[in-house]
């Protein structure tokens, strides 16, 4: 019998909780890194000796010498981005052909999927997602409706497969009215470069090899992409992504029984930001809310959208720490909040008939949050060294969400290097 666990790190919000700096902090202690889902619509932003790199589909692991990487069975590979994003990272001196592994069962994002995803938008019109037209969703619809390409088919027959593919997405754009097909042969041009380039790569039955890994006692860490409130089954749908971005995910994505599961990090922040359509009880449009985004730099690492920000919502996160069998806490841009008089953090819901609950609902449109007050520390906290060093005022804000959350905060965040991190 095996004794290595998988460790799943995760996002608690609505993504952009900053995963891809706390990653690289923990990735020291694994030997292995594994994306279990999502697709490159989401990116992890790392900061370190001066330099900025933004993942979108590559395990952050990468950047830790010989660590074994793995893409999952649950990702969505677009071949042209993971392309760019490769020779990117090459050219910074950062080799992957050796130490990246991609999963056969991975589906392939085409450039048809992208015009559907566009298409699928503008037919929604008002009543849009706000997806940021990468196919993801597509992607995941024909996996779902078993039609999709997987990166093992590239290994045979894979041209006839792949016109098939593109005549029936061809049908269903016309069947949308959409008549834009002018960037099509310049975005398969790309893609197909893409493929050539992807068969550089090992392709590896992900299971197995995780599999194999655990027995020879490697520690894995399992990244997911996103945030528990874009789940598709718990985040509040519609507003959501395409796949399951909580602690299950690691399994179905990766192919690793429950029992594997080992320790299971939530990552927050110290406020709460979301990009793109949907409810968000604690958004704040006022000066206050501004001001969050401007000092937090809250704008997508892909996209560059501004994030809506608000207050920490705190019967959201117990939900979110439920669902996910949380054992430990990350809280990140601590610092962000350095500045204010007075901080907020939500302890409950008024539903639009009055009741009041604790319980995350159905429903969280035209929720009222009922907020407890803190008094601000007003001070610089980015140069904090341990925890000694923090001002009585944030120590207090800490010690009553571990309270009401029911788990401790293990590492707090206070800048985005890696040396900006505090492990309590």
């Amino acid at each position: 019998m095996n004794t290595a666990k998988v460790d799943v790190l995760l996002g608690l919000q609505w993504g952009d909780e900053g995963k891809g700096k706390v990653v690289d902090v923990l990735t020291p202690k694994y030997d292995v890194i594994a994306r279990f889902q999502g697709g490159p619509n989401a990116g992890h932003t790392l900061e370190f000796e001066n330099q900025k790199y933004v993942l979108r589909s590559i395990p952050s692991g990468i950047f830790q010498g010989g660590k074994i990487n793995i893409i999952g069975n649950g990702v969505v590979l677009a071949p042209d981005l993971f392309m760019n994003e490769a020779k990117e990272l090459e050219k910074s001196g950062h080799s992957l052909k050796e130490r990246l592994l991609i999963s056969k069962k991975a589906h392939l994002i085409l450039p048809t999927h992208r015009l559907l995803d566009r298409a699928n938008e503008a037919a929604k019109g008002k009543s849009k997602v706000g997806t940021t037209g990468k196919g993801i969703g597509p992607t995941y619809t024909d996996k779902i409706s078993r039609n999709g390409l997987r990166v093992g088919d590239i290994l045979d027959n894979f041209e006839a497969k792949y016109e098939a593919h593109k005549a029936r997405h061809i049908k269903m754009l016309e069947a949308l009215k959409w008549t834009d097909f002018s960037e099509l042969k310049e975005m398969e041009k790309v893609w197909l470069e893409g493929i050539s380039f992807l068969k550089e790569f090992k392709f590896v039955d992900s299971e197995h090899e995780i599999h194999h890994l655990l027995k020879e006692n490697k520690s894995v860490l399992c990244e997911g992409a996103q945030g528990t409130m874009l789940d598709v089954d718990f985040g509040s749908y519609p507003f959501v992504t395409s796949s399951n971005t909580v602690t299950a995910g690691a399994c179905t994505g990766l192919g690793i029984g429950p029992n594997s599961i080992g320790n299971v990090y939530g990552i927050m922040k110290a406020y709460c930001t979301r990009v793109g359509s949907g409810p968000f009880p604690t958004e704040l449009f006022d000066e206050t809310g501004k001001t969050l985004r401007d000092i937090g730099h809250e704008y997508g690492a892909v996209t560059g959208r501004e994030r809506r920000c608000g207050w920490i919502d705190l019967v959201q996160l117990k939900y979110s720490v439920m669902i996910d069998g949380v054992t430990e806490l990350i809280m990140m841009k601590s610092d962000v909040l350095d500045g204010f008089d007075t901080i907020k953090a939500c302890v409950a819901y008024e539903l639009p008939n009055g009741e009041v609950t604790e319980n995350f609902p159905y429903d969280i449109n035209n929720i009222k949050p009922i907020y407890k007050e803190f008094k601000g520390w007003k001070q610089d906290m980015t140069q904090c060294k341990s925890e000694s060093g923090f001002p009585k005022e944030f120590s207090d804000y800490v010690a009553f969400i571990e309270h009401y959350l029911g788990v401790r905060i293990g590492i707090i965040s206070l800048g985005p290097d890696r040396t900006q991190t505090i492990i309590r």
